[in-house]
C-alpha cells in the first residue's frame, strides 16, 4: 500500500477510537459522576497515540536532498580573426628624370605618388596645406 494511504488509515482509526472513547466516557459521567479521572486519562492516552501516529507519518516522509554540483564557468567562445581587406600594393615605374610634364606617364606617376593630385592643374596639396606642382624627378 501507498505510504500516504497507510498514514490516512491509521489516523482515521485513531480518530474513530478517540471519538468512541470520549462518547462512552461522557455517557458514563452522566450516570456515574465518580469516574471523572478515568475519562481524562483515556482521552489523553488516545490523543498521545494519535499524535505519535501522525508525527511518525510526517517524520517518515522521504526527504529529497540534491547534492551541490560544480557548475563550470560560462563558455567563452574563441574569437576568430575577421579577415581584413587590404588593397593590393600599387606598383609604378621608378622615377626617371626624363619624364616631361603633361605627358601620360607624368600624369600616371603623379596620380600614384600623390592622392590629392589634380590632373587639370598638375598640382597636389602638400603636408603644409599649399598646392605644389608635381615634378617627376
Amino acid at each position: 500500500m501507498n505510504r500516504l494511504a497507510k498514514t490516512f488509515l491509521l489516523t482515521a482509526t485513531a480518530a474513530a477510537l478517540t471519538l468512541s472513547v470520549i462518547g462512552e466516557a461522557s455517557a458514563r459521567d452522566r450516570w456515574h459522576r465518580h469516574h471523572n479521572g478515568d475519562a481524562a486519562l483515556v482521552g489523553g492516552a488516545v490523543g498521545l497515540a494519535t499524535g505519535l501516529i501522525v508525527g511518525s507519518a510526517i517524520a517518515n516522509q522521504p526527504r529529497y536532498y540534491e547534492e551541490p554540483r560544480y557548475i563550470d564557468p560560462p563558455y567563452e567562445p574563441e574569437y576568430e580573426a575577421v579577415p581584413v581587406y587590404r588593397a593590393p600594393p600599387r606598383y609604378y615605374a621608378p622615377v626617371r628624370a626624363d619624364i616631361e610634364p603633361w605627358t601620360p606617364q607624368w600624369e600616371r606617376y603623379c596620380s600614384y605618388r600623390y592622392r590629392s593630385f589634380d590632373p587639370r592643374s598638375g598640382t597636389f596639396v602638400g603636408n603644409d596645406g599649399r598646392e605644389h606642382f608635381c615634378t617627376a624627378g
